[in-house]
């Protein structure tokens, strides 16, 4: 079945659109002996921040119905490691550019960490998360506002030469307005959507089961609302949009894909399921071929 799965994000040719999503997929390390994860389009590795994090106190898992809560608190080895240690081990099992996910907590902290990861070779997309807590703002993360998402696009954008795409949250009222005021300040793309925010309480200790109370909420049952939400930002802006948000299967791929997603990103599924990608990529063109589909490239947006 010669079905043709490649798409082109930003000028990055990826093989298919399938990306496992930030903190979902590590660096690949952990998955490589599953399966041969170069037959991926490209994955986001951990989110990055300027020094090392250990992140939120435990519990930080909480499970739900058709899907999970994590408050993990971007956990992770900080900027100079990941330069120094990750990525060289990342080159002797990952021959493709990966994308580069970043976050911080204040202008400068995106600014310094997207110059330094901008000038690494194996780095071909950098992706901005604005979800973050914004310390000079009373803890609103970035990304709930226009005007301070695109202060950050703008900031990082004059220290870069790769293409950036900002990495949008659900958690607002209107996410048009934002991915516009992103795309003014010079963003390549958009990605959405990152997790809602949720909340389980243990009713037996009449407390919430999440040491920091609240988390986000990921899996199957928010697909449907990173589907409207491509939609919208797909419609209302001229640059490439990744979609995510509870991506299971082929099917969902395609239907994120015809509601404007240029590529795809899987999450939680990687966490349910190592192989869950490996099965989608599998499974892909057999549900190109039920449905009259020859290039995946074509359906971009094509839903009106």
């Amino acid at each position: 079945m010669n079905k043709d799965l490649s798409v082109n994000l930003s000028g990055l040719h990826l093989d298919n659109p399938i990306i496992p999503a930030s903190g979902t997929f590590g660096f690949g390390k952990e998955f490589k002996d599953y399966y041969d994860i170069n037959i991926l389009g490209s994955f986001s590795f951990k989110g990055t921040t300027a020094e090392e994090r250990f992140g939120n106190p435990t519990p930080r898992i909480a499970e739900c119905s058709s899907g999970m809560l994590n408050s993990v608190g971007l956990q992770n080895n900080g900027i100079d490691y990941v330069i120094e240690k990750q990525l060289p081990e990342l080159k002797t099992y990952f021959n493709k550019k990966v994308i580069a996910n970043i976050s911080g907590f204040s202008k400068e902290e995106y600014v310094k960490c997207c110059q330094m990861i901008d000038k690494e070779e194996q780095v071909g997309i950098i992706e901005v998360n604005v979800s973050c807590p914004n310390v000079h703002n009373g803890g609103m993360a970035f990304g709930t506002s226009a005007e301070s998402a695109a202060e950050v696009t703008r900031a990082v954008k004059a220290v870069t030469t790769k293409p950036v795409y900002i990495k949008l949250s659900p958690n607002v009222t209107d996410i048009v307005s934002i991915a516009k005021a992103c795309e003014d300040a010079g963003a390549d793309g958009i990605s959405l959507i990152n997790t809602l925010l949720g909340m389980r309480i243990d009713l037996n200790k009449r407390k919430p089961i999440l040491a920091n109370k609240m988390g986000g909420f990921s899996g199957p049952a928010i697909f449907p609302i990173a589907v409207r939400m491509v939609y919208q930002v797909s419609k209302a802006v001229k640059i490439p949009v990744m979609g995510m948000g509870g991506v299971t299967t082929a099917r969902d791929v395609i239907e994120m894909m015809m509601a404007g997603a240029t590529a795809v990103q899987v999450g939680a599924a990687n966490l349910v399921n190592p192989y869950a990608c490996k099965e989608i990529i599998d499974k892909l063109p057999l549900e190109m071929e039920k449905l009259g589909i020859e290039k995946l490239s074509d359906i971009i947006g094509i839903c009106e």
